[in-house]
């Protein structure tokens, strides 16, 4: 006997039920000595391998190493302490990463981050490059963020940056001394300034820090940036030379005596004064009169 409908047949010793795309099924041998039951969704295997198929002709396989993420050409490194890009890091997702994100690491050098020749958009905010830093030729690089790093030297940093990346349309140095504080100026010129100059040596820049570049800005800054440079000073050089240096030499001045008197050798005096003051030189008494008395 077999009865059959659209979505439930029944075949013994088989029995099935067929549920949307899965297909459930309870088989029991003649003997009763096997049973076995299976489920599979053939929906979602079906998906699985698609997706599966496409990450592999991107090579943009999902991973998670040592909290490292990469996934569909983004690489993610942040909060790891590194001084230093690891260069077997590099040497595994730098044909792929095209975004790097490296933020909130101790970062000093750069070294190994020009493995990343499909890079696209490097993150570098709050770490500690400075003016020493040495930055690697992208040539494919069109967003730079380096919010909150110890960049002072605003010339020598555009130097290298019109040189080394040639598509660059989004900077942002917020946080470093280079880029006066839009929040706290001392000049509320300075900051206009500053884009100006930046604006002069980077016209292809679409946004500088918080906010998109206009066509009116980049002419205007043709025309004056180069004389807009904003000079900055650092705190150890804004004190530089007003203390004097420490020596061993001990102090000729002390605040205090180095040694306690007596109580009894006190140098105060006690005694009678001759003079009496009246009153009659007072200033106040110049306004009152005898018949106010």
């Amino acid at each position: 006997m077999k009865v059959t409908t659209s979505s439930l047949y029944f075949d013994p010793p088989t029995l099935a039920f067929v549920i949307g795309a899965g297909r459930l099924t309870l088989r029991t041998s003649l003997h009763g000595m096997l049973s076995n039951l299976e489920f599979e969704t053939e929906t979602s295997a079906a998906l699985g391998s698609t997706s599966a198929r496409r990450d592999r002709l991107r090579g943009t396989e999902a991973t998670n190493m040592d909290g490292v993420t990469f996934s569909d050409g983004q690489l993610s490194c942040a909060g790891k302490d590194w001084n230093e890009i690891p260069r077997k890091l590099a040497e595994r997702y730098g044909s792929k990463a095209r975004r790097v994100d490296l933020s909130y690491n101790e970062l000093i050098t750069l070294k190994n981050i020009e493995l990343f020749k499909e890079c696209e958009e490097l993150i570098l905010d709050n770490n500690s490059l400075g003016d020493d830093t040495v930055f690697p030729a992208l040539p494919n690089l069109t967003i730079l963020t380096l919010n909150k790093n110890r960049i002072s030297d605003t010339e020598g940093f555009l130097s290298q940056v019109k040189q080394l990346y040639p598509k660059l349309n989004y900077l942002s140095l917020l946080g470093n001394e280079a880029c006066p504080n839009e929040l706290v100026l001392k000049d509320e010129d300075d900051y206009t300034r500053y884009r100006y100059y930046v604006l002069y040596h980077l016209p292809r820049l679409k946004f500088l820090d918080s906010r998109a570049t206009t066509k009116a800005e980049i002419a205007e800054a043709q025309r004056v940036g180069k004389f807009m440079k904003v000079v900055t000073v650092s705190q150890d050089e804004m004190y530089e030379g007003e203390f004097p240096a420490e020596d061993n030499k001990p102090s000729e001045f002390h605040p205090l005596p180095t040694q306690s008197r007596d109580a009894s050798a006190h140098r105060g005096t006690i005694g009678t004064c001759k003079y009496v003051y009246y009153g009659r030189h007072s200033e106040g008494n110049r306004f009152i009169r005898n018949n106010d008395l």
